[in-house]
Formats: structure tokens, sequence, C-alpha cells
């Protein structure tokens, strides 16, 4: 098996990155930062966010492993101290594998078109001042928004950024997107629903520019601003994820553990 690893980079995950390269040079495994079949996540969320877009172009050919330093993530299947019977699994069984849908962001600029895929979610916010956007889900006006910010969210990325804007938690198997605002301005000019939609596979939602604006866009952990943004779309993207699963972990209890405090296992 072909083995990459990425952590946090705090002392904690360091450690048990050499830890986890002695066990798995015991059990046959080859360290491969190039070609890996598994990528392992040593640290938060975060880092297997990173570890997700170091590895975006190899999507169709490696799978993702978190385990987890900190709090119990979202992405994390695996506790620190959890090293050797991980490993030991590895090398016996064959992992379940799961897959996950992704957002596909295209921008349209000034300078072309540009397309990014977020694993969590994309947010769009004014830099300046208030964010002022046309929205058009499947080339039809929905609404005219004004407020503080949009947040595009992947099913996993419900539990994040979502979450705390009011929006719905979803189930990582339904392919779909959900658009969440961030303090809307309502008044007699600009309207909006005032609550998070969920846009199935296939649909898909454009934000136009209504102004000259500098903008500033997070994809998951990639921030990016610009003022020559005329429209974004964002759609489920035809691409997956996939985490390998060597024991089982169901996402409610994932959730139930994250923000309601206990633990079943």
């Amino acid at each position: 098996m072909r083995y990459a690893v990425l952590d946090r980079g705090d002392s904690l995950s360091q450690g048990l990155a050499e830890k986890l390269h002695r066990l798995a040079a015991d059990k046959g495994f080859t360290h491969d930062q190039d070609e890996p079949e598994i990528v392992i996540s040593i640290g938060g969320d975060g880092t297997l966010l990173h570890a997700f877009h170091t590895f975006l172009h190899k999507l169709d050919h490696v799978s993702f492993i978190g385990v987890h330093t900190g709090h119990l993530g979202f992405y994390a299947d695996w506790q620190a101290n959890e090293l050797e019977d991980l490993v030991d699994r590895m090398a016996t069984a064959e992992p379940f594998l799961v897959r996950y849908p992704l957002a596909k962001i295209e921008l349209d600029t000034s300078d072309g078109k540009t397309d990014y895929l977020a694993l969590n979610e994309f947010t769009l916010k004014g830099v300046n001042a208030t964010l002022v956007a046309q929205l058009n889900v499947n080339d039809e006006l929905f609404e005219m928004f004004r407020g503080d910010g949009i947040v595009i969210s992947t099913p996993t990325g419900s539990t994040a950024y979502n979450k705390s804007v009011g929006g719905a938690v979803l189930h990582p198997s339904i392919p779909s997107l959900q658009i969440a605002e961030i303090a809307s301005i309502n008044n007699r000019v600009y309207r909006t629903l005032g609550s998070s939609i969920v846009l199935p596979e296939h649909h898909h939602v454009d934000i136009i520019s209504k102004k000259e604006q500098r903008l500033l866009l997070a994809i998951d952990h990639i921030n990016i601003e610009r003022e020559d943004i005329h429209a974004i779309r964002c759609s489920v993207s035809d691409l997956r994820v996939r985490f390998a699963r060597y024991r089982p972990f169901p996402f409610w209890n994932r959730v139930r553990e994250a923000f309601l405090g206990y633990d079943v296992r």
C-alpha cells in the first residue's frame, strides 16, 4: 500500500506522523507523497481540507483518512491514541469506501473563467461594503440579495459555517448544495427568502454581481479577493471525494458527539 501523510505542524501531530511512518514500515507500506493510494491527515478538519486540496488532481485515485489530535472532527474517524489499531486494520482489512459530494464553483471574471472545488463550503462577502448580488436558480431570477454574504455548502459542510447562520444539517449521502444567507437586508428593493434552500444535483445557482465591488471568496480555507467578478455559478460537481472507512462511524453519531456532547462508542 502506498500512503501519504499531512500533519497540522504542531509537535503532537508531527510526533504522530513519525510514529505512523514507523508503524507503516513494519507492515511493509510504501511512503509515497506523490502517488499515494491513501492520504492520512493528522490534525483537525482544517488539516484534512488542506490534504483534500493538495491531492485535488488525484481524487479518482486516492482515499482519505482523518486522525484527529484535538476534539473529534467530522472528517476524522480516529483519535491520536488509536494509531496502532488503524495501521493494523489497514494491513489486514479492505476499507469500505464512502463517497461525498463536492461543490463546483465557476468564476466568470475579466480574465475568463476559472473552476474550483469545495469540500466544505464556498463563502462570498463584500470587502468594503455589503454584498449586492442577483441570485438566479436554474437561469431564472430567484432573489436580489443585499447583506454581509452568502454561504454555499456541501452536505458535509452543512455542519460548519452553514449551521452557524441557521442552515440545516444534511446527510452527506444526499448530493446537493445548500444556500444560506449571512445577515441579509430586506426592504422594498432587496427581498430575500430569509431561510436556507437546498438545491439537488443537476441544479445550479448563479450569483451575479450587481455593482462594482471588491469581493472576498473563501473556498474551504482558500481566500481570494477580486473586484472583476461578473458572475459565479455553483453546482454539485460530477467528482466525489472518497474516505476509507475501516470501522463504522455513522454521520449522525458525529453530529451528536460534536453538538450534543456525548459519545456512545
